[in-house]
């Protein structure tokens, strides 16, 4: 469900209450210079426990010093994210560093 390469996090598959909780624990240590960036691109299905589990990333990551940024989020997220008024606390960005 997660692939990891480098600094980059590649999340697949469902992100639900079913299969979230196994998720929370996922090591957040960038391997270089302190930003780690997740790539939802192969995300197949959220519901609200998606949501929560990105701010349960983010506040993980800001206690440890990570900089962390989501990419390829997909627009049902974003839209539950917003819908709970949380989507600007979300560090979205278009595409990947370089």
């Amino acid at each position: 469900m997660i692939r990891r390469d480098g600094d980059r996090l590649q999340v697949s598959g469902r992100l639900t209450m079913d299969t979230v909780t196994a998720l929370h624990g996922v090591a957040l240590q960038p391997d270089g210079d302190g930003a780690l960036e997740i790539d939802l691109a192969q995300v197949e299905a959220v519901d609200s426990a998606a949501v929560s589990l990105l701010l349960s990333w983010l506040r993980r990551a800001q206690r440890d010093n990570v900089q962390l940024s989501f990419f390829h989020v997909p627009d049902n997220l974003l839209s539950l994210a917003r819908m709970y008024g949380v989507a600007e606390m979300l560090p979205v960005r278009s595409e990947a560093m370089p």
